[in-house]
């Protein structure tokens, strides 16, 4: 029962990490370019560590679709919860309203027809 939600794990955590090296330099603008894609590619090579086996684990489970329908979930909830607590920036209705159509794309993803 767990290994099933063991990808769901994995991927969030290598969704915080993929945030972070997407997002996270857009408080040190200031900072050489260069170095934030250095720092940026590292992160992400952490983001990988938890994605490559969240997919492999995940795909004993789920489809292919299935998977990058979770993962994208994850991704707008975790990518929400930074931008109001790191970038400080304001969730506006209208995400929500857009977020409410992608749960229901899941729906129709995971729907046995």
């Amino acid at each position: 029962m767990f290994r099933q939600f063991l990808p769901i794990i994995l991927l969030t955590i290598s969704n915080v990490f993929m945030t972070f090296a997407w997002y996270g330099h857009l408080k040190y603008k200031s900072t050489a370019l260069w170095i934030v894609i250095l720092v940026s590619w590292g992160i992400a090579l952490l983001e990988y560590c938890f994605q490559v086996p969240a997919n492999r684990i995940g795909h004993e489970f789920f489809t292919a679709a299935q998977l990058k329908t979770i993962q994208e979930v994850i991704t707008l909830i975790v990518f929400s919860v930074f931008s109001v607590l790191y970038l400080k920036e304001e969730f506006r209705w209208n995400y929500l309203v857009g977020f409410v159509f992608i749960i229901l794309a899941v729906f129709f993803i995971f729907k046995k027809w």
